[in-house]
């Protein structure tokens, strides 16, 4: 009975990655707006996906926001909020109440999603920059990498299977996919934009490189198939095939 208990359950520490929502109005209204317009942009990468919410702009601004109304708006676009960043103690205790946890502001393995009131242009999720790029050794992935699964590599990381729809797989470094590359693909997750995605047949959801990205829509049919690589340029991302 002591062994069949001592395998109930463990608790392992990972890498857990997920958007930060940084408010710099409290205009309801407007963050409706921009926020169905985000989510509108990329609705794979949005789907169901956790999110962090910082008010410190708004705190340092004396904006206040109701709290509860903004966990219900996050919930209603179909996101998931997992913590509040950057409230006061009353916001904290209201966020608590409606079982957010509070986050103590570790920016690892997060990316920065900013709704204000100026006019949209491309919308991009903007990378935390760090200022020294991650020496760790690459993580070899031998086993195919399968819907729901997250991987991330604090170097570059390198995958010898497909990777199935739904999966995610970041890195800090750059990525190398040799085979199929479907679901969601981040390098350079901690701003490095030196990055690069390298791979043999693109049908991703999406890929970004520190933080700039492309959906499935905004690839071509034609670089199905084919050798590529993707990279930045004048902070555009360029996708090539490869020689």
């Amino acid at each position: 009975m002591d062994g069949l208990q001592s395998s109930v359950l463990e608790f392992r520490s990972s890498t857990f990655f997920a958007p930060v929502l940084v408010l710099y109005s409290n205009d309801m209204h407007a963050i409706t707006l921009h926020l169905q317009e985000k989510i509108a942009s990329a609705p794979d990468f949005f789907k169901s996906s956790p999110v962090l919410f910082d008010l410190t702009e708004l705190n340092e601004r004396g904006q206040a926001i109701d709290v509860a109304a903004l966990i219900a708006l996050l919930r209603q676009s179909g996101l998931c909020p997992v913590g509040i960043r950057g409230g006061s103690d009353a916001q904290a205790r209201l966020a608590l109440a409606s079982s957010i946890p509070v986050d103590s502001g570790r920016s690892s393995g997060s990316a920065r999603l900013e709704l204000n009131n100026a006019p949209a242009a491309i919308p991009e999720i903007q990378a935390m920059v760090v200022k020294e790029v991650s020496h760790a050794p690459a993580m070899l992935v031998t086993q195919p990498v399968r819907s729901g699964q997250r991987i991330y590599a604090g170097g570059d990381l390198v995958i010898l299977t497909q990777v199935s729809a739904g999966a995610e797989i970041m890195a800090e470094g750059n990525i190398h996919v040799y085979n199929t590359l479907r679901g969601r693909a981040l390098a350079g997750v901690q701003g490095n934009t030196a990055a690069r995605l390298f791979c043999l047949d693109l049908q991703a959801e999406l890929v970004s490189i520190a933080g700039v990205y492309k959906t499935s829509e905004d690839l071509k049919t034609s670089i199905k198939k084919k050798p590529l690589q993707v990279y930045l340029q004048n902070q555009a991302l360029i996708v090539e095939e490869l020689d």
